[in-house]
């Protein structure tokens, strides 16, 4: 019998999401949680749970798990052969426990089932393989509707219209998927060394086989050991500013930092100093269009006492502090003509003068500069000395801007979920397809520092553990940006807005109509309402 369309859909749907998560370029351990999450909404899991084959030990160890404390996963270890996944492990075949309850061999080694009651559960659970060998399972447990019968595996689980036979066959795909995402992370772990014992998961369990060693003069990839540790990328304009910056990091060359607003200049000149034999002296930042012009010499060059009123004692400025190290002069095109000449004889003779001072000092330092401006034009418009420019330009490095490398957008976007997960004592675990696509379509004018505000924004917002397209600013949400045609008009958008929290309160909830209501400030008649407005069948929601 062919499926529903409906239950097609949430199938496709599902898969495409498991794929997506599994594309991203992050830490294979989180991806596995995400996949779990992701399980859990489309499937209605209660739990769900990923195990290895530690070859070493000979025991089966859970890695990665949805609906378990971490008690009760650290309780769930086996040995091939034992219980269900042990036997699984052993025979390499699916296994299914129609009803928990009536199974001996069934061993609930977590404990996690006294939470529910144990004949109401189905255990589903499918080897993971690579090479034809077992490297561990994948397996859910399901709610089993009360009124089917006990006839194994044609009987239904609650939370959809699927059999037994198709929930196997999905948990089967998903695993095969997982599997071969896991062998093409480990093919690009190249910089491994050969001796180093490979782990399938991350770094908790080592696994029986080795990554392979690699040529170091092949260059055809930059490896992640030579990436700067402070900045995030793995985009091809990424990798050419790290192989600039390795060029120009252990010479004591000038640099100058261009690109717009918000790409991460500083980020970059931090790297150049850090990965130089100056990396033990100071990194001395100064904002030029921080201060005005009249505070601006004494900051940098310091001050002699009583050279200006308020100069009540000699005074270090950023020159001096940063002796033997590094100054990085952000925003240099703000700088005025006068101050332009004083800085030009730093990097020319290596000396200055204090404001009020008569003796020279000499300077051991690096400068790098950076700037969103177009100096060239500065010069046509008499706004920056020329002979400045030459003597900053010996090495141009040019941070591209985010819409050029969107590819390392869903990396910036997980590391700063992280950030603001421990900032604000939140626990947002994915964000959702749509928030994504608006992340991809979104042209980014203020680059990373906007994206940091956005997801910062979100993960507040967020109540479901979730980031929806809903937490993301307007901005995000236009036409340009969203893909939605220009044409549609603001009740058309303001319905699809509401159509989506109505789906997301009813997906928390699990079809509880009253609840949802409650969640979203509604009256249960007005909840009704709406739900027969935009045809949402509640039903398909509830376990």
């Amino acid at each position: 019998m062919k499926a529903p369309v409906s239950e097609q859909t949430n199938t496709i749907s599902l898969l495409a999401e498991v794929s997506r998560a599994l594309n991203y370029a992050g830490d294979i351990n989180k991806v596995l949680r995400s996949i779990l999450s992701i399980m859990s909404e489309h499937m209605n899991m209660v739990r769900g749970v990923i195990t290895i084959l530690n070859r070493d030990t000979n025991e089966i160890v859970i890695n990665e798990s949805f609906g378990l404390t971490e008690q009760e996963q650290a309780r769930g270890r086996y040995i091939p052969g034992e219980g269900i996944i042990g036997q699984v492990v052993k025979s390499g075949k699916s296994r299914v426990v129609p009803r928990i309850d009536e199974e001996p061999e069934f061993l609930d080694r977590t404990g996690s089932r006294n939470r529910i009651t144990a004949e109401q559960l189905c255990f589903v659970c499918v080897p993971i393989k690579a090479d034809n060998e077992v490297i561990g399972t994948l397996s859910a447990d399901r709610l089993v509707q009360a009124d089917m019968s006990r006839n194994g595996r044609k009987q239904k689980t609650q939370g959809g219209d699927d059999t037994i036979d198709e929930l196997v066959n999905l948990l089967s795909i998903i695993a095969t998927m997982i599997s071969q995402a896991v062998k093409i992370k480990q093919l690009a772990e190249e910089e491994q060394n050969v001796e180093q014992p490979h782990t399938l998961f991350g770094n908790k369990e080592p696994f029986s086989y080795y990554r392979q060693e690699t040529n170091p003069a092949d260059d055809t990839e930059y490896s992640d050991k030579h990436k700067p540790a402070n900045i995030i990328g793995s985009s091809k304009a990424m990798i050419s500013v790290f192989r600039m910056i390795d060029k120009i990091a252990p010479t004591n060359a000038t640099a100058l930092i261009l690109g717009e607003s918000g790409v991460g200049k500083e980020l970059v000149a931090s790297a150049i100093h850090y990965k130089s034999h100056r990396a033990d002296k100071p990194f001395i930042k100064f904002n030029c269009a921080a201060l005005p012009e009249s505070i601006i010499e004494s900051e940098l060059f310091g001050h002699e006492k009583g050279s200006f009123t308020g100069a009540t004692a000699n005074r270090e400025g950023r020159f001096e502090r940063a002796e033997g190290g590094t100054v990085f002069l952000d925003e240099i095109g703000e700088l005025s003509l006068t101050v332009q000449a004083k800085l030009l004889r730093i990097l020319q003779e290596k000396e200055f003068e204090k404001v009020g001072g008569s003796k020279p000092m000499k300077a051991d330092i690096r400068v790098i500069a950076a700037t969103n401006r177009d100096l060239e034009k500065e010069i046509e418009n008499s706004k920056f000395r020329e002979d400045l420019y030459y003597r900053l330009n010996i090495f141009p490095i040019t941070v591209p801007p985010l819409r050029e490398r969107k590819s390392d957008i869903l990396m910036l976007a997980d590391y700063f979920v992280e950030k603001y997960n421990a900032l604000n004592f939140k626990g947002v675990r994915r964000i959702s397809t749509r928030a994504i696509d608006m992340f991809m379509r979104y042209h980014w004018p203020g680059n990373v520092r906007e994206l940091e505000n956005c997801i910062e924004r979100a993960v507040i917002l967020s109540e479901d553990n979730v980031i929806h397209g809903y937490h993301l600013p307007p901005t995000l949400q236009t036409a340009e940006s969203s893909g939605t045609p220009a044409s549609g008009s603001l009740q058309q958008r303001l319905d699809a807005i509401e159509h989506e929290m109505i789906i997301e309160a009813l997906k928390r909830t699990k079809g509880n109509m009253a609840k949802a209501a409650l969640q979203l400030g509604l009256t249960e008649r007005v909840m009704g309402l709406r739900v027969k407005k935009f045809g949402i069948d509640y039903r398909k929601y509830r376990p």
